[in-house]
């Protein structure tokens, strides 16, 4: 199964980690733009809002392999992360059970995407409970190569069926549920700020 790197994935990204023993990071593309790679989507009560991650544009930033895409701490963008997940989470259950460590990660100031992307993954699997060994690619994999090719299903702009197909499209408490209704697709930090511990039968349970 092939990924992409991702920063806060969606849920369904988890869903396929907690599916799988063995995953590939896909470490050779090139940096592209408007994607997971560097954005996540969660819910506050204005509706649903993208978090984004600047980066470092160097000549030729997109012809740049990810592994080597810096992030670009010259602006405030880490506090107001912040400020935004605290308004959008702090009444959520178990909100206060993560928080510290999420925001050490960011505060940890991470020189590249890739790494903070790595160190916010690692940390969702383990509160999760699940264990995939996930691999760096040696190599580009051209797409369309490989049956479990997810890289271009899992995108902020385009629809993916990948919780139905796994047996698991089913909704869970979200703090603005009574505004908005159930809003699939969000970052998992939506998932586990609500659900904590019981995260896992959502994401692996049928």
């Amino acid at each position: 199964m092939l990924l992409t790197t991702a920063y806060f994935p969606p849920i369904e990204y988890f869903a396929l980690l907690a599916k799988y023993s063995v995953v590939y990071m896909e470490a050779c593309e090139n940096y592209q733009k408007q994607s997971y790679r560097n954005r996540c989507r969660i819910l506050t009560a204005n509706g649903v809002e993208a978090l984004n991650v600047p980066v470092v544009h160097e000549n030729g930033t997109f012809s740049l392999p990810i592994k080597k895409i810096r992030v670009d701490y010259s602006t405030p963008w880490v506090l107001r992360t912040e400020r935004a997940i605290e308004s959008a989470y702090s009444s959520s259950p178990f909100f206060l059970y993560y928080r510290d460590a999420i925001f050490a990660i960011l505060d940890s100031h991470p020189a590249t995407l890739w790494e903070l992307n790595r160190r916010i993954i690692d940390f969702f699997c383990a509160k999760i409970g699940i264990a995939p060994e996930i691999r760096e690619t040696f190599d580009f994999v051209p797409a369309g190569t490989d049956g479990g090719d997810y890289r271009p299903v899992i995108h902020p702009k385009r629809p993916n069926n990948i919780m139905r197909d796994l047996g698991l499209e089913r909704p869970y408490w979200q703090v603005f549920q009574d505004k908005f209704g159930f809003v699939p697709g969000l970052s998992i930090m939506d998932l586990l700020f609500n659900e904590g511990p019981e995260s896992i039968c959502l994401l692996r349970c049928p």
